[in-house]
């Protein structure tokens, strides 16, 4: 049997007291030699100096027997753990199987499968894997930002990798993460539709599911779940076994050996053990009464209620007892679980396998017989033929060849086959008979065979049996029987038996060992010539190993047996080797963990005088019988349960904290069954399971392992409430031991809700373990009372949080540095300091952001303390930005990026908008912009001033288009870069910029760097009001009076253009000319942007602009159209020649003039339209244009027709009008003048003279006017 004291490493066996009594014996002979030889040195020292050899040899040996003391205490040491534990698995049994106080619980919440470090690499790969584009996973690009983010703020982070290496991290944590980013994303896109943000929600989230699986078997994924699911069920009794097997480190055959011996299967053994336990509970307590050895409380007055308490829990569990229905014994657990082929372990375990019947036991044997020769034969003549039959019982008959009586040799082989494991062989010697009435041929001699796969293969001398009166008394025949194995046998040979199921008698039989399938082996005993198996036992479960002889059991001299619950079968055989052949066969087939060992022939001395232990761990010497008689019987009452229980409970939790679910501290509902169980059967105070529970909790957590809160609350609550007499579970006793405890872990758990509170960032990174940071400050509150009434001052509790948060803002900020690898160096460059402090100011956002999303809600009580927390870690971010900002050049724009990423994320947050920082940021940035709008400022003025002396006024557009084949640059993206210092030349981008332009280089460079000047103020955002005020209306005045000097100094340019233009009809409206129409046009347009403002000064001021613009553009059009007007005088002045009366009249009327003046001047209109309406831009101008020289021309013929109103017109002047007038007055129709301004009365009159001069030539002249009309003309071609 086993000794409880058998180490796992040695698995011998030894009587405790033996052990200790050997490692005393050695240490006091060490001793006496020790003393002995110290005292022969001191008189060698004496006598000799030279004893310094002497004496280095002394302390070799001294420190020698040092380490074999330290050696022996160790194994010491171990074995007496190993005793402890498994007495505790005794009690554990028991509560196992005969439970009567728990049951397992089915409300807990279910816990998921951890993410270890090569899944969470895996995960990463796939979602760098979609970012590539390299799955068939299609998404927008909404989503693609949004797993971008995700994974680089979340999958890449350091401290999602301290989350994973600690055990606390679940895919369902992934999934969370990602949904609360995506939340607020998706709250921030635009509505579409038919289309609401929960569809996309949805489509998100399982398109995060898709990529998160990858390409994994959507049947692995099952089988996976399955397996998570069962770990969380109730759990059969098979598989609590095996589950505290692994807690205690139990090896099966030990399980095996005290399930036997505890008789686990006996219900009623079971419910006497627990009487038994409870009588002797009782008497523990009157004698506790008697003797009044009473445990130290905190109040004498408990002992009374201490002896009650101690009766009533008794009575209690009596009563829970009695409640059992005798005739099942117990609750039986109702579920079970199939077993799975992936995993081998306890959660696997469910019922056995289907009970083998003797007809699935099927063996097929194939047998070679081969008949050499025969000798002896003597009876027959010479010459006579003789041959041989052989045949396998159950089968055919097969023949020899014949051959003569002289010479019976054959060599020949028959085939066969059987099922039969002892199948029978019959051999027969014939000859054939000479009488004429015989009838069959004489049969001379036969043998039978009993053959098995071990017999030997070659051929060998078999004596036949002859008959009585026969002359061949020394007859024998050469053959060879080969029996082959099937590959399902796997052992066969014959052995003595019994057990207590099956070969329940000590006798020889032939066994079998047969594979019936992959996990299935038999252990089967045949009769001969039978084919099915006499009696069988299933493997499965049974652990083999060897022993020793068992006295009383006649037959074998060597034994072994194999061990299950409730079944011990014992096997002997004749020799030693066959003995390991079959014990290794056998271990081979249950697949049992422990290996037998075959034990030593001679048991020896160690070197250094101790005993020698055996190899074998199980066998049945008494002195083994009696350890484990030992761990049985032991009475329960006389142990100490509570520190039974503390390393029940913390073996329980190690094996708890190390599977593959994130509990979190939590048990699983099978573990609660046992331990509540163990605590109502055993009397373990409730105080002290939660005791010894929260010391185990707080160890992992100060190892960085995540740890529930919510469970160290409620473990702390019963220990306070118990502390301070509100009996939760009943007990009004407290005893002085479980005060100190308690006040010890009240201190340490102080000191680690404080530590937690101050590292949040990396306790519960992300907001992970869900609502665990809220749940720790209502946990510290909780401590931080001095009992369960008194509520915490609220000042109290939030100066805690406040310097907590005050350390966590240094701690941060270091943190942030050490991941940044950013090291301070003044001697680095000024643009690598900014750069770094752009960087690092990055990283500070994506910190105070993530504070916000993942752990504000749990400081919701104390708003002010995260923002006074972000203003420290700005504080630390401030000391490092004011180094870099002060060695930048003096006339450096490359801080504003900085101030504008800070900026951007501070106004918008409500708590550091205008706070400390924000208002320091300010400080240093107002001096900045007032210089550089200063400076930008005086280089608009300067560009206004060289630009336009030297503007040649061509517009931007010929400007562009004359550069063919060259590509021009786009114009930079403002938000985040500045206007630089301008050039006194045409920017290259202008062309792009101003494709629906027609302005001057200088007045577009102008307009786009005012406007790039009052983007850039307004992409600051200057969060004070009254500087962003002055800003803004300071840039408003700058442009209206950079757009005054531009107006006026177009103006001046188009007037000294005008006066150089020419007054006859080769006059056309230059191009320059256009250009500055157009720039007017423009500033107009661009007042409106640049220079307006909603009070009233600014508005006035901008219509101070207007009227400067308006004013400009009537005189700029009334000298134009008097330009135009002076032309037409010029042809009028020609025509007053051919006046009635003149002097020139007479002798121009014999010149017979053309119609060239009236050619001329409609070609002069008709370009100068073209080209006004071409190179203008604004319709309205130009029709107004339109309209005022349409109105002068024909005011300018009327006045000429009014001024010779007493004369007729000549010929030659008649037709030039009507021409002049038909054709203008049809190309200012077509341009688009309205009939009201084309039939004004200055045309009527002009018509009707023109038409009254027609119609008194055409009767004086017939047809000289050559066929001009003023009723035709209209159909006249051009």
């Amino acid at each position: 049997m086993l000794d409880p004291s058998s180490s796992e490493d040695t698995g011998g066996e030894s009587d405790p007291e033996v052990v200790e009594e050997a490692a005393r014996k050695p240490a006091s002979l060490s001793g006496k030699r020790a003393n002995s030889s110290r005292a022969g040195g001191q008189q060698r020292e004496s006598a000799a100096p030279g004893g310094a050899a002497a004496k280095g040899a002394r302390d070799g040996a001294d420190a020698g027997e040092d380490e074999e003391r330290k050696e022996r205490e160790r194994i010491q040491r171990e074995e007496e753990e190993r005793k402890t534990k498994l007495q505790i698995y005794v009690f554990v049994l028991r509560c196992i199987a005969y439970p009567f106080n728990a049951k397992q619980p089915t409300d807990m919440a279910r816990r998921q499968q951890k993410v270890n470090k090569q899944q969470l690499q895996a995960v990463k790969e796939r979602f760098l894997a979609f970012l590539n584009g390299e799955t068939q996973i299609v998404a927008d690009e909404a989503f693609c930002n949004a797993v971008r983010s995700y994974y680089e703020g979340f999958l890449k982070s350091e401290r999602v990798s301290r989350m994973v290496q600690s055990g606390g991290c679940s895919a369902n944590d992934f999934r969370e993460v990602f949904k609360k980013n995506i939340e607020r994303r998706i709250r921030s896109l635009p509505e579409i539709d038919g289309l609401s943000k929960e569809t996309v929600l949805s489509s998100w989230i399982a398109k995060y599911d898709a990529i998160y699986r990858g390409e994994e078997d959507m049947r692995r994924q099952t089988q996976r779940a399955h397996l998570s699911a069962v770990s969380e069920l109730i759990l059969s009794k098979e598989q609590l076994y095996e589950m505290f097997q692994q807690i205690l480190g139990i090896r099966k055959f030990e399980h095996q050996l005290l399930y036997n011996a505890c008789q686990l299967d006996n219900v009623d053994e079971q419910a006497a053990q627990i009487r038994r336990e409870l009588d002797g509970r009782l008497q523990l307590a009157e004698k506790i009464a008697r003797e009044k050895k009473y445990p130290k409380f905190i109040s004498a007055d408990m002992e009374a209620l201490y002896m009650e308490e101690l009766r009533s829990s008794v009575n209690l569990l009596m009563a829970n007892l009695e409640s059992l229905p005798v005739s099942k014994g117990g609750p039986d657990f109702k579920q079970k679980l199939k077993r799975s082929p992936l995993n081998n372990s306890f959660l696997d375990i469910g019922d056995e396998g289907d009970i083998l019947s003797k007809s699935d036991v099927v063996l097929s044997f194939t047998l070679e017989i081969v008949i050499v020769e025969v000798q002896g034969l003597k009876s027959v003549a010479p010459n006579r033929i003789v041959y041989c039959t052989m045949e396998v019982e159950g089968g055919e008959k097969l023949q020899t060849d014949q051959a003569e009586a002289a010479r019976p040799q054959w060599e020949t082989q028959g085939d066969f086959t059987t099922t039969h494991p002892l199948p029978s062989v019959k051999v027969k010697l014939f000859t054939e008979s000479t009488g004429v009435l015989a009838l069959d041929d004489k049969e001379l001699g036969r043998v039978v065979l009993n053959p098995t796969t071990n017999g030997p293969k070659q051929a060998e001398f078999h004596r036949m049996v002859v008959a009585k009166n026969s002359q061949d008394t020394e007859l024998k025949i050469k053959l060879a029987v080969r029996m082959d194995k099937p590959p399902n046998m796997k052992h066969s040979g014959y052995l003595y038996t019994l057990g207590q199921r099956v070969w329940k008698r000590w006798k020889k039989r032939y066994f079998v060992l047969v594979q019936v399938s992959q996990y299935t082996f038999a252990m089967c005993s045949y009769r001969e010539k039978k084919a099915e198996p006499q009696e069988l036992m299933q493997l499965e479960g049974y652990t083999v190993d060897y022993c020793d002889p068992q006295p009383g059991l006649q037959g074998g001299r060597v034994f072994f047996n194999a061990v299950k619950e409730g079944d011990l079968v014992m096997f002997a055989c004749d020799d030693e080797p066959d003995r390991v052949l079959w014990v290794q066969a056998m271990y081979r087939a249950t697949g049992q963990s422990y290996k037998p060992v075959p034990p030593l022939q001679n048991k020896t001395t160690n070197c250094r005088g101790g005993i020698q232990k055996p190899a074998s761990p199980i066998s049945l010497d008494p002195s083994q019988r009696q350890g484990v008689e030992e761990l049985i019987s032991a009475a329960p009452c006389r142990l100490d349960h509570a520190a039974l229980f503390s390393i029940l409970q913390k073996h329980t939790l190690q094996h708890r904290m190390n599977d593959s679910f994130s509990c979190l501290g939590w048990f699983s509902p099978g573990q609660v069954f046992v331990l509540d169980e163990y605590c109502a059967r055993y009397g373990v105070r409730g105080c002290h399971r939660h005791l010894s529970y929260l010391k185990g909790l707080m160890d992992y957590s100060e190892n960085n392992a995540l740890v529930d809160p919510t469970l160290l609350h409620y473990s702390y609550a019963f220990c306070v409430s118990h502390v301070h007499g509100n009996r939760p579970d009943g007990m009004g006793t407290v005893t002085a031991e479980e005060k100190e405890q308690f006040e010890a872990i009240r201190s340490r758990l102080m000191a680690l809700l404080d530590n937690q509170i101050t590292h949040f960032r990396y306790c519960f990174p992300f907001g992970r373990p869900d609502g665990a940071l809220k749940a720790t400050l209502s946990l510290q509150e909780r401590v931080l009372m001095k009992d369960i009434t008194t509520p915490v001052p609220p000042v109290d509790m939030k100066n805690l949080v406040q310097r907590c948060l005050e350390k966590a803002a240094r701690i941060n900020y270091s943190q942030l540095m050490e991941y940044a690898q950013i090291k301070e160096d003044s001697q680095a460059a000024p643009e690598k300091r900014l750069e770094d402090m752009m960087r690092l100011g990055e990283l500070c956002i994506d910190v105070l952001q993530q504070n916000d999303e993942h752990h504000s809600e749990a400081f919701s009580w104390w708003p002010e303390l995260m923002a006074e927390h972000a203003e420290s870690f700005l504080s630390l971010y401030r000391a490092d930005m004011d180094g870099a900002l002060q060695v930048q050049p003096v006339d450096s724009w490359d801080s504003f990026p900085l101030f504008q990423l800070l900026n951007n994320f501070l106004r918008t947050d409500p708590h550091l908008c205008n706070g400390t920082f924000h208002k320091h940021l300010q400080d240093l940035f107002v001096p900045l912009v007032v210089r550089y709008i200063d400076l930008m400022e005086s280089s608009i003025a300067q560009s206004i001033h060289r630009g336009f002396e030297q503007e040649t006024w061509q517009s931007v557009k010929s400007l562009t288009n004359n550069l063919a084949n060259v590509p021009l640059p786009k114009v930079p993206s403002l938000p985040l870069t500045l206007p630089q210092m301008p050039s006194f030349s045409a920017p290259a981008w202008m062309g792009p910029l101003c494709e629906n332009t027609n302005g001057s280089a200088t007045s577009e460079d102008l307009f786009w760097k005012l406007d790039a000047l009052q983007m850039f103020v307004l992409d600051l955002h200057w969060p004070e009001p009254e500087f962003a005020k002055h800003l803004e209306q300071r840039l408003k005045l700058m442009a209206s009076d950079m757009m005054e000097a531009c107006v006026k100094r177009t103006k001046s340019a188009f007037d000294a253009k005008m006066q150089k233009a020419s007054k006859s009809t080769d006059f056309r409206v230059p191009l320059s000319v256009c250009t500055m129409f157009n720039v007017l046009m423009d500033a107009k347009k661009q007042c409106s942007k640049l220079c307006v403002l909603d009070t009233g000064q600014e508005q006035q001021y901008h219509s101070k602009i207007d009227v400067l613009i308006d004013e400009s553009f009537k005189e700029m059009i009334s000298s134009l159209i008097s330009k135009f007007a002076g032309v037409l005088d010029g042809a009028l002045s020609k025509l007053s020649r051919y006046d009635e009366g003149t002097f020139f009249s007479s002798f121009l009327s014999f010149t017979k003039p053309g119609m060239d003046l009236a050619d001329t001047y409609i070609t002069f209109i008709r370009q100068n339209q073209d080209i006004l309406r071409d190179r203008v831009n604004d319709e309205v101008y130009v029709e107004d244009v339109f309209d005022q020289w349409y109105t002068g021309s024909m005011k300018a013929v009327c006045v000429w027709l009014t001024d010779r109103l007493d004369l007729q017109l000549h010929t030659y002047q008649l037709k030039t009008l009507i021409k002049i007038v038909k054709k203008t007055y049809r190309d200012f129709r077509l341009q688009g003048v309205l009939d009201g301004t084309l039939n004004n009365k200055s045309y009527e009159t002009v018509y009707n003279r023109l038409t009254v001069e027609e119609a008194t030539a055409a009767v004086k002249a017939g047809d000289g006017l050559q066929g001009i009309s003023m009723r035709d003309s209209d159909e006249e071609d051009d």
